[in-house]
């Protein structure tokens, strides 16, 4: 059996790394000008949207990787496990060891995402070409990332929250020999700009919800 038909057998699992949406602990950069109660509570349609999202993926498993507790934000059909400690690089190459066959992860921070986004590590033709799957995010990081088989030495060590981690990320992607296929960029919510922005690109969200309720500034 070829490499390919194999990793189509396996099916994708599906990561999705989030901290519990606690007033004071997420999104400490949306304050001012929401208060730390607001912007736990756009972190939490934030979450939701993206868990829910996640459910219309035909993944072979879906895993919440966690720091914090789970609450009623979290709707069935996850696999929740702990994350590992250590700075942001070792959390993820934790999630992504504790999984086998083809992986893709992906963040909190943006629920204006579509099934339709992640087709290449989804759809029938998954992997057939490449080896990992690259999302940027518009502030320099990145907001999916997939091997067809996991790498997790690929993560350790690249610098986090910088300008530059999502090219220092894929340019070890390249450095080791894999194929990259790039999905389009998206804008991560991190502070009251991108919840404008990303409001206005998810009107039917609950992040969109949410955002509107609290009237703090117009979707851009």
């Amino acid at each position: 059996m070829s490499t390919w038909r194999k990793r189509a057998r396996q099916g994708t699992t599906l990561i999705v790394i989030a901290k519990e949406p606690t007033p004071g602990r997420v999104k400490t950069r949306l304050t001012p000008p929401y208060t730390p109660r607001e912007a736990a509570e756009l972190a939490t349609a934030a979450l939701s949207d993206t868990l829910h999202t996640a459910l219309e993926l035909p993944a072979r498993r879906r895993v919440l990787a966690l720091q914090g507790a789970p609450g009623p934000w979290l709707p069935p059909g996850f696999d929740i496990v702990p994350q590992a400690g250590g700075g942001l690089d070792e959390r993820l190459a934790a999630a992504f060891a504790a999984c086998e066959g083809p992986t893709v992860l992906i963040g909190m921070d943006t629920p204006q995402m579509v099934p339709e986004l992640l087709a290449p590590a989804f759809g029938k033709d998954a992997w057939r070409d490449y080896d990992a799957c690259f999302g940027p995010a518009t502030d320099g990081g990145f907001w999916a990332l997939g091997f067809a088989d996991p790498a997790p030495d690929l993560l350790r060590g690249t610098p986090m929250s910088t300008p530059i981690t999502g090219a220092v990320q894929r340019e070890r992607l390249v450095d080791a020999g894999l194929t990259v296929h790039d999905l389009p960029p998206l804008t991560d919510v991190d502070d009251a700009d991108d919840a404008g922005t990303v409001a206005a690109q998810a009107p039917g969200s609950r992040f969109a919800a949410a955002f509107g309720r609290m009237g703090k500034t117009t979707p851009r």
